[in-house]
C-alpha cells in the first residue's frame, strides 16, 4: 500500500485555543482531565484521546458539552492513534501545558494554538498517525522597534509581565 499523506483541518471557532498531543494508554482521558481540572480558573474544556488497541474507540471528558462535542468530532476526522485534543475556554495553553506534560502517559506535544491548525496524517495499512501540523500562517517579515513595543506592551496588558 505504501503511504498515503492527507491533511486535516481542525474544525473549531476562530480564537477558541486548542492543545493536541500524544498520549499512550487509555487512561490517558481521565488524567487529561485532572490535569485541566487542576489548572483552576474556570477553564471550560473537552478532550478527545484516540485509542489505538482494542476497541479502538475515541475516549472522551470535559466540563463542557459544546467543547466535549467538538473534541469527539475533531478525532474522529484525525482518525489517528493514540493522540489527544483538548480544546478550552476562560484560560491559555500556557495557564495548562505544564500540567500537560507531567502526566505520565502523554509522549508528545504537536501544538497549543487558537491559530487555525492544519494536521499532516500519513496512513499506512496499519493505520493513521500525525506527522506534525501547520499552525497559522507564514512569518511576513521581521519585527522592527515598534513591532518589539507592541508586543511588550501586549504581554502586561494581559498580566503576563510586569
Amino acid at each position: 500500500m505504501g503511504v498515503k499523506f492527507e491533511v486535516v483541518n481542525i474544525e473549531k471557532p476562530e480564537n477558541l485555543n486548542m492543545i493536541l498531543g500524544q498520549s499512550h494508554f487509555i487512561k490517558s482521558v481521565e488524567d487529561l482531565y485532572e490535569a485541566m481540572a487542576n489548572a483552576g480558573g474556570g477553564i471550560k474544556f473537552g478532550i478527545a484521546f484516540l485509542e489505538a488497541s482494542g476497541p479502538r474507540l475515541v475516549r472522551f471528558a470535559g466540563n463542557d458539552e459544546t467543547l466535549v462535542e467538538l473534541a469527539k468530532n475533531n478525532a474522529l476526522a484525525l482518525g489517528t492513534g493514540h493522540a489527544f485534543i483538548v480544546f478550552m475556554e476562560n484560560g491559555f495553553p500556557i495557564n495548562v501545558l505544564n500540567n500537560i506534560k507531567m502526566v505520565p502517559e502523554v509522549v508528545n506535544i504537536f501544538c497549543a494554538s487558537a491559530n487555525p491548525v492544519q494536521v499532516i496524517v500519513a496512513e499506512t495499512e496499519q493505520g493513521r498517525g500525525i506527522m506534525g501540523v501547520i499552525d497559522g500562517g507564514t512569518p511576513q517579515g521581521v519585527e522592527g522597534p515598534d513591532d518589539i513595543q507592541a508586543r511588550k506592551s501586549f504581554l502586561r496588558q494581559i498580566g503576563y509581565k510586569l
